[in-house]
């Protein structure tokens, strides 16, 4: 398959086109600094040079053209402002997904968050919140798109090992999760066509990952 990462040079990003490489996929990381091109061409990822902030739906578009799969691995990362979450988290998945339309690509994955969904709960941080209501921005617009979306909401990130078990479902309790983990589920759901329309929530867990995904098709069959 050939598959194109927006936020190409990300931590999630990097592992899962490593994965991809690995078993003989061709991942296209999309990247806006030059600088990362020689780190995601050394994960055995073909280089695109994009801003999506900046790119309109034709540029990516022709970018998409032979793609089997997106995956949008995006983020506006620690130490931005509000605005560039809105941007980024939510504007640039709405413009990955304007260009996937144009160029044919039907399958669409969103890494989003778990907390997106809802409104952010009182008191949160200001700069997350607006994260987490551009998340559910991005969610939304997809879920109104014609394509063969998933959304993996995965709990908080941590650079451990990769244990291969996970809690996968509509609905999970909250937990940490390797960013390892979340690689491997992406790479699974491309994979499995049944998880398209679906919501999942991730965290560790004991059931392996084929089984996870396995068993979440099958509740919503």
């Amino acid at each position: 398959m050939r598959i194109a990462i927006a936020g190409g040079h990300g931590q999630i990003a990097r592992r899962l086109s490593r994965l991809l490489a690995e078993r003989g996929d061709t991942p296209l990381a999309i990247v806006r600094n030059p600088d990362h091109v020689a780190d995601v061409e050394a994960d055995g990822a073909t280089a695109v040079l994009l801003d999506l902030e900046s790119a309109d739906a034709d540029a990516l578009a022709a970018q998409l053209a032979d793609a089997d799969a997106v995956v949008f691995a995006a983020g506006a990362g620690p130490g931005s402002g509000t605005d560039r979450k809105d941007t980024v988290d939510r504007g640039a998945a709405a413009l990955l997904a304007d260009a996937a339309q144009q160029a044919g690509v039907r399958r669409y994955l969103l890494v989003s968050s778990v907390g997106a969904g809802a409104e952010p709960p009182a008191g949160t941080d200001e700069v997350f919140a607006a994260y987490l209501r551009a998340k559910t921005a991005a969610e939304e617009d997809l879920r109104g798109r014609d394509l063969d979306w998933t959304i993996l909401r995965p709990g908080g990130l941590t650079d451990d090992a990769g244990t291969g078990h996970v809690r996968l479902g509509v609905e999970v309790p909250r937990g940490q999760v390797p960013r390892d983990d979340v690689a491997a589920v992406l790479v699974g759901l491309l994979d499995e066509p049944r998880t398209a329309g679906l919501v999942l929530e991730l965290s560790e867990g004991a059931t392996p990952l084929a089984a996870a995904i396995a068993a979440a098709t099958e509740r919503e069959d």
